[in-house]
């Protein structure tokens, strides 16, 4: 049996809610609509999908299964129906969006927004958490997303190009802070780090064990901002990008710590599905992503770097290279 497809978004509101009455409201309809909806569907699907459980509904095995499907149908759908031969900014309705960790939201976020915002007032921007999930999942992600913002070196074979470059640093609890971390510091003290294992990208762990320090780690964290928080008043080393790090200092009593040596640097690109690699909405946010990736890269710093430039508008049009 065929489903029409104007069940999708009472089928998306039903499991996201998993209340008839929620659903209802969420969308504008009565509750005996919603509830003849519901018995479609469970036609449809020969599930109940929802089961009473005490006083409130949980999904069944198969709903579980069909809320990510549902969501990307629906994404996949608005999509289809945005697309333009043309677009323009100062007059487009349009929603973008765009997957980064939450520490690049208060610099490439926000430079991202307001260049959005000047040239193209009825655009809105939807920011999404990076997590190791959806990072594994990145090609199938960038399906149902316009761009993803990491590393580069994390991906291959997708459409790229560098916004900026950043350096990794420590922070420690400004009372606890030495002169110089020394490697039995660094070695004994607990961490709070990003991620779990090293990579051959993630270049701060695997420059400490080329130093010989496997960091004892306390914590991991997929949040960056909450890193200063885990570190203040304690002995543990945080983890974190500069451009990051050095605003998070204001207002806490935390440090950048000095080492010996030098443990990283990382540039930060901006990635997409091949499919949008001609679509003038994706280009003219590239556009704007790459502006944004100069101003966050020229931005001020603690210590001189050199700044990696976004492309110029030509270089984001289609055949853009690859990583």
């Amino acid at each position: 049996m065929t489903l029409d497809l104007n069940l999708l978004p009472p089928l998306d509101a039903l499991l996201q809610e998993r209340s008839v009455t929620r659903a209802a409201q969420r969308l504008g309809l009565s509750q005996p609509s919603l509830s003849a909806a519901l018995a479609r569907l469970r036609r449809h699907y020969g599930d109940e999908l929802l089961v009473r459980v005490g006083n409130s509904y949980e999904l069944t095995p198969l709903a579980e299964r069909l809320v990510e499907h549902t969501e990307q149908a629906l994404g996949w759908a608005d999509r289809v129906l945005q697309t333009r031969p043309d677009f323009d900014p100062a007059q487009a309705r349009h929603e973008f969006t765009v997957i980064m960790a939450d520490c690049q939201l208060p610099t490439f976020g926000r430079a991202l927004a307001d260049l959005v915002r000047t040239a193209a007032p009825n655009v809105r921007l939807r920011f999404q958490h990076s997590t190791e999930r959806v990072v594994q999942q990145a090609l199938d992600n960038l399906r149902t997303v316009d761009a993803l913002v990491l590393p580069q070196g994390i991906l291959s074979n997708i459409p790229t190009f560098d916004l900026y470059k950043d350096r990794w640093v420590c922070v420690v609890s400004a009372d606890r802070a030495s002169a110089v971390l020394g490697r039995e510091e660094l070695a004994e003290r607990p961490w709070v780090l990003p991620y779990r294992h090293p990579s051959p990208v993630f270049s701060p762990l695997n420059r400490l064990h080329s130093e010989g320090i496997e960091p004892h780690a306390e914590i991991v964290t997929e949040n960056f901002l909450a890193i200063p928080h885990l570190v203040a008043g304690t002995d543990r080393i945080g983890l974190m990008p500069e451009r990051v790090a050095i605003p998070a200092l204001s207002g806490q009593s935390i440090t950048v710590a000095q080492l010996g040596f030098e443990i990283g640097h990382l540039v930060e690109s901006l990635w997409w599905h091949p499919l949008h690699e001609r679509e003038p909405a994706h280009i003219w946010l590239r556009r704007m992503a790459a502006q944004a990736g100069q101003t966050v890269g020229n931005g001020p710093a603690s210590s001189p770097r050199t700044p990696v430039h976004g492309p110029t508008a030509d270089a984001v049009g289609p055949s853009c290279g690859r990583g």
